[in-house]
């Protein structure tokens, strides 16, 4: 299944989307009427959607305002660095990472997390932070949503902790990444994290490893990459964060970005006001956001 969460006005609201690019508004068949009380209790609430939405009448997505899938993350986002390998190459070269650090392919995965404060939807404007920032870049990413919650989760069990996925923009300011060294304020200005459009269930995904990403900014092709080329592999970062950390439904862990960013440019390639990053992966839609 494809859902979304959606407004029309009034608050969010939960839908199911259709093959002809519409939705259904099943938010009373989801507990709290949330996209977040549906992961939570899926094992109930997929049967029943399959059930009981079909005979109702569909609304063209064009007609309602998109949200992120979790407007408001209960936690921030989990996110891994530097885990494609021509990705981590070209940080390396770029003068953004830390002195003490090199080209060298990252042993572990390297994790830190973005503000839920600085998630959006898609078709949100990004806040490009004037006077704040003055080097802003885009990293087109999958993201995996979780779902059976667990501590000390095993590779080979990881997938069974997997809901669905979707689609997430991991925007930085670079300069406050540098300065910083620790990433966190470099990753979470509020707006920095577009998300979506779809919640797409897991067994839509029969191989996720096939899928690709591909990063265009005003239409000009930036990132493209398989996941399959991931250094570290969704089973490793789920064992790796919920080795000493419990994992909840709805926790949304976004899995590194491609080669191609803009600070992989001589000279970078800046994100300025009235940019369009659009962000595809393999059957999960396209992310588009302008920067305002």
């Amino acid at each position: 299944m494809k859902l979304v969460t959606f407004s029309t006005g009034g608050g969010d609201r939960v839908g199911l989307v259709t093959e002809g690019d519409a939705v259904l508004d099943v938010t009373d068949l989801v507990p709290g009427g949330t996209l977040l009380g549906a992961v939570e209790d899926w094992t109930e609430v997929g049967p029943v959607l399959t059930d009981q939405a079909a005979g109702r009448t569909p609304v063209p997505l064009t007609d309602v305002r998109l949200r992120a899938p979790f407007p408001a993350p209960r936690r921030n986002v989990f996110c891994v660095g530097k885990n494609y390998r021509e990705h981590a190459a070209e940080f390396g070269r770029s003068g953004y990472d830390s002195p003490d650090r090199s080209e060298d392919l990252p042993t572990r995965p390297i994790l830190f997390s973005k503000a839920t404060t600085a998630v959006v939807g898609p078709g949100a404007d990004v806040d490009p932070h004037p006077g704040l920032t003055a080097e802003l870049d885009y990293e087109g990413e999958l993201a995996v949503i979780i779902g059976p919650g667990g501590r000390g989760i095993r590779r080979e069990d990881a997938f069974a902790h997997v809901w669905g996925y979707t689609i997430l923009n991991d925007v930085t300011a670079r300069d406050l990444q540098r300065d910083h060294r620790q990433w966190l304020l470099g990753k979470s200005l509020d707006t920095h994290c577009p998300m979506g459009p779809y919640a797409v269930t897991a067994d839509e995904v029969p191989d996720v490893t096939a899928l690709e990403v591909e990063t265009t900014v005003n239409g000009e092709q930036r990132q493209h990459a398989r996941v399959k080329d991931l250094i570290f592999d969704i089973p490793e970062l789920i064992a790796t964060l919920s080795a000493g950390i419990t994992l909840l439904p709805g926790d949304v862990i976004a899995t590194g970005t491609p080669a191609g960013v803009g600070i992989g440019f001589d000279p970078p390639k800046f994100l300025a006001s009235g940019d369009v990053v659009e962000i595809a992966i393999t059957g999960l839609g396209v992310l588009r956001n302008r920067i305002a």
